[in-house]
């Protein structure tokens, strides 16, 4: 848990780095929020050391790098063990990200790539394996992301 509240310079931070953290420097942040470079630079470090900020990824356009599919498959796993499967979910090869979901019958979520079915049905077969149920599979044709717009706050008010 966060030590300090979350304030509106927080929230442009966040939304700087999710908009751009590979060309946005400390200096272009604190312009953005009427701030000093070195108080984004502490800011962000507690942010990170909070776990806010979990850490800083690339954002992959897996089709264009050689694997067109990318599939979505709804799992079912037992409530207990849910959460503490993840780990193991996300080291079978050609998975990218995995989902907890708290409603609804299947509880997880998960995202796999590949260049063709062969690749897709082992990963499915690993789920099957761990004693998941894969009740719906859902090929993606495109995917965007937008940062999270509540983070664009106003900080001159």
């Amino acid at each position: 848990m966060a030590d300090e509240a979350i304030d509106d310079v927080d929230r442009a931070i966040l939304y700087a780095l999710q908009e751009d953290a590979r060309n946005m420097s400390s200096g272009d942040i604190a312009e953005r929020t009427g701030t000093s470079d070195s108080t984004v630079r502490k800011r962000i470090q507690r942010l990170e050391s909070d776990g806010i900020i979990k850490g800083y990824s690339a954002e992959v356009d897996y089709q264009k790098s050689g694997y067109p599919l990318r599939m979505l498959l709804y799992c079912t796993a037992s409530i207990p063990e849910r959460g503490g499967i993840l780990p193991e979910v996300l080291d079978i090869d050609g998975v990218v990200s995995v989902q907890e979901l708290v409603t609804g019958e299947q509880n997880l979520l998960v995202t796999a790539v590949g260049e063709s079915d062969d690749d897709i049905t082992p990963v499915a077969q690993e789920l099957l394996d761990m004693g998941l149920t894969v009740a719906d599979e859902v090929l993606v044709r495109s995917h965007e992301t937008t940062p999270f717009g509540t983070f664009d706050a106003d900080t001159d008010s």
